[in-house]
């Protein structure tokens, strides 16, 4: 099942249909212990909803953090930016190291909603989206789902200094999250698919895909790393790192709409400007 945030309040959809969800605010539904239970009864209630309702970012009080070199394409991206900076056999050693690399990415009001407009820093000349797998984490730390997650990085400043990877990664409209929460027990399988599509104009300018079989670290160990000496009383989202990062003679402009596909959830687009 899928939960929306919605400008009607949470929503599940089962089946192609829409239920609202009229007992619970969005934070407490999110650390529920019956979570799926009580979708279930949404749906059996039958409360159906038609269209049009407004998409919201899918985060209440929760904060949004992020993984880092956790696909090979990442790291060796990493390497290649900051080279000139002395900082490239940073990023291969934390590939290989037992502890992740992790970092705050956005509070609530730095994300975007589905459709909304992601900022490029006005300071920055190198930007790309990064295309991630975010997981869903109730404040047990335990994973009860997945979304779509758009780390919006400056690949200029970061690579300037790694030192800089706050100011690279953290501005408002810097993270987007959505459509909507895929509900689950189960993890995704490895052949699901991360799809990105950058379009100018009308055209793609920029597109790749990947999978979860190049995802070096398993999930819940990114989880119990960043839960183990940190709470999150509301809940966190934890982006899983990007697998795709487009040529480096690329940046995004404003105007250009991303497209984040991940088969199971759907797709997140975004302009920015």
């Amino acid at each position: 099942m899928l939960l929306y945030r919605t400008s009607r309040g949470p929503v599940v959809e089962d089946g192609g249909k829409f239920y609202a969800i009229t007992e619970r605010d969005w934070d407490t539904l999110f650390n529920l212990d019956d979570l799926g239970a009580t979708l279930r009864a949404a749906v059996t209630a039958g409360r159906t909803l038609n269209k049009p309702m407004t998409l919201l970012a899918p985060i209440g009080a929760q904060e949004v953090w992020a993984a880092g070199v956790t696909y090979w394409r990442s790291r060796t991206a990493r390497m290649e930016e900051s080279k000139a900076a002395g900082g490239g056999n940073f990023y291969d050693r934390v590939y290989e190291a037992e502890r992740p690399e992790l970092f705050f990415k956005a509070t609530p009001h730095r994300v975007a909603a589905p459709g909304a407009t992601m900022r490029l820093r006005k300071d920055s000349k190198w930007m790309v989206p990064e295309p991630e797998l975010a997981l869903v984490i109730n404040r047990r730390g335990r994973i009860i789902g997945y979304t779509v997650g758009n780390d919006l990085s400056c690949r200029d400043i970061e690579g300037e200094n790694p030192l800089y990877l706050p100011q690279a990664k953290v501005f408002d409209g810097c993270a987007a999250l959505g459509p909507g929460l895929l509900i689950t027990d189960t993890m995704l399988p490895p052949d699901t698919e991360i799809i990105l599509s950058i379009v100018r104009g009308g055209r793609e300018v920029a597109g790749d895909k990947t999978s979860l079989s190049q995802l070096r670290r398993k999930p819940e160990a990114l989880v119990e790393f960043l839960f183990r000496e940190a709470s999150f009383p509301a809940g966190a989202f934890l982006l899983t790192g990007t697998g795709i990062v487009p040529s480096d003679n690329f940046t995004l402009q404003p105007g250009d709409e991303v497209r984040i596909t991940i088969p199971p959830i759907g797709t997140l687009a975004n302009p920015v400007a």
